[in-house]
């Protein structure tokens, strides 16, 4: 094992050839012994490798493995120093294997080293952007469970920090052919940061793009296959699937295919689905994804048939009026309660998919069905309003610091929620039934109300707090509204919902989680 004199004389004699350096194979092998001694030559070795690689070709395999030899060592310090220089390495041929080494090296617990590894793969990222993503995409698909989540981490992060020279069309579409193959086994969280990861992509914010991703998902969410509502992992995936293809549906990029599975299969089943987070109302979830995916839907197949079963479930939640006895009086002992959040979401969808049928409620329903249908609405707005009437007298004059206490804050979520759904029994209140106001739902932002629209769109905050606390929930803190008690009942809640994992049998077909941890052996 050579020496440090012995080291530094070597390191010499090549500095000093300059263009005949190459001519001098023999000290730069002593250099590479350099691994085999102890702190002080393991510490010379890591920098003087790297720095003559590329003079000799024919020691390439013998330099790159001595550097790793070096990134294993037992010395924090020394594995930081390996691990720094390792985009030397990464020239021709060299920078896949390289880019596997670094993911692999991902696994660390070493924060700096971690940092280090980032910085790395984001250097030869620059040099070689499909060359890095070969490695990278690589472990995801082979390697031990610690390293596929950190690259797929490191990709949902880093990825959008890369200038637009690196991030070519032609590497975003290797981008997108790899993750799909990732998708054919994921889990749910795993499935989350790849649609952050497509979902950023320039290529993919095009209509044509968007409208891939959704297809994607609806891969994902096995549209065609019948729901198990009784099953939390089923109920789970579908609900993880339909949030992350919200976002991407336009009026260009249609949710017909999710508003149709969501109607036939999921609709008739809303009272014994199984919720997949404790704490979580899974049927207002579901009511709310439905009616974000309404706006969007385009021709749908069966529409008169999935209208009825929406229709239908709407009917479950608007209560006919109690019956009088002969002196006036309630014969029962109380009201029906009324579920304002979930009449919001139906009575909207409702109205969404209405617009497409407009003659649903006269031709399509008996006389006795509509004038059942008319009864319910009556009675429904006649305790909306009064208690929009209780809202606002109670948030009259309140502003600033006042409304944003909690219960002030529940208050305005009430109004904007009775707001909406008064605005839409009106409509349907028309002869014939109307389907033109728009509204917008309690929990989205409010959208500014452009000059000339109609006085429809105006109702839904007459009368409301000031603008300031206008704006709804954020949608991963959205709240659950109910009437309050007495005449009414109450509950409001906030639900942090997380994935759970239940993608394509949580790659169980991978033999995940039986693979063991890493050990300090040579994995590359």
């Amino acid at each position: 094992m050579p020496t440090v004199e012995e080291l530094y004389r070597n390191y010499g004699i090549l500095a000093d050839a300059t263009e005949q350096v190459g001519q001098h194979k023999d000290s730069y092998q002593v250099i590479l012994d350099g691994v085999k001694g102890g702190t002080k030559e393991k510490r010379l070795a890591a920098q003087f490798i790297p720095k003559f690689f590329k003079h000799f070709p024919e020691l390439a395999d013998s330099a790159i493995n001595a550097q790793l030899d070096l990134c294993e060592d037992e010395d924090v310090s020394i594995r930081r120093q390996a691990i720094k220089e390792l985009p030397q390495f990464a020239t021709g041929e060299n920078l896949p294997r390289v880019a596997d080494i670094l993911t692999q090296l991902l696994q660390t617990d070493d924060s700096a080293e971690f940092n280090l590894v980032n910085n790395a793969l984001l250097s030869i990222f620059k040099m070689d952007a499909k060359g890095t993503l070969g490695g990278l995409f690589s472990q995801i698909l082979q390697g031990e469970d610690i390293v596929r989540e950190r690259a797929i981490k490191f990709l949902s992060t880093k990825l959008k920090t890369l200038p637009e020279e690196v991030l070519t069309k032609e590497v975003e579409e290797l981008i997108l052919t790899e993750s799909k193959k990732v998708l054919e086994d994921v889990t749910g969280e795993e499935f989350v940061l790849f649609m952050k990861i497509l979902s950023g992509l320039k290529s993919l914010q095009t209509v044509s793009g968007r409208q891939q991703l959704v297809e994607l998902v609806a891969e994902q969410a096995d549209l065609e296959q019948t729901f198990n509502p009784s099953d939390p992992d089923c109920v789970d995936r579908l609900l993880q699937c339909t949030r992350q293809a919200v976002p991407l549906f336009s009026k260009n990029v249609h949710s017909t295919r999710f508003v149709t599975y969501f109607c036939e299969q999921v609709l008739p089943n809303l009272s014994s689905l199984t919720t997949p987070v404790e704490g979580l109302d899974i049927q207002l979830e579901v009511l709310k994804l439905l009616a974000e995916m309404s706006s969007f839907c385009g021709d749908m197949e069966k529409l008169e048939t999935n209208l009825r079963k929406l229709f239908d479930k709407l009917l479950e939640y608007m209560p006919l009026p109690p019956e009088e006895a002969e002196n006036g009086e309630n014969a029962g002992n109380e009201e029906p309660k009324l579920q304002f959040s979930y009449v919001e979401c139906l009575l909207y969808s409702f109205h969404q998919l209405g617009r497409k049928l407009p003659d649903f409620l006269t031709a399509k329903l008996n006389a006795e069905k509509l004038k059942d249908f008319k009864i319910r609405l009556q009675y429904f707005a006649r305790g909306l309003q009064v208690y929009i009437r209780q809202l606002r007298l109670a948030l009259q004059g309140k502003t600033g610091e006042a409304l944003k206490t909690e219960e002030n804050k529940i208050k305005v979520v009430a109004l904007k929620i009775t707001n909406n759904i008064n605005v839409l029994i009106k409509d349907l209140f028309h002869i014939p039934p109307s389907y033109k106001s728009t509204v917008t739902l309690s929990w989205k932002p409010v959208q500014k109300v452009e000059l000339g629209q109609k006085r429809a769109n105006e109702d839904t905050t007459s009368g409301s707090p000031p603008k300031k606390s206008t704006a709804g929930p954020k949608r991963d803190a959205r709240q659950i509204y109910n009437p309050p008690s007495g005449k009414y009942s109450s509950n409001l809640g906030n639900f942090n919902y997380e994935q759970r994992g239940a993608f394509r049998g949580s790659r169980g077909g991978r033999g995940w989680g039986a693979r063991g941890n890493r050990s300090r052996g040579r994995l590359y």
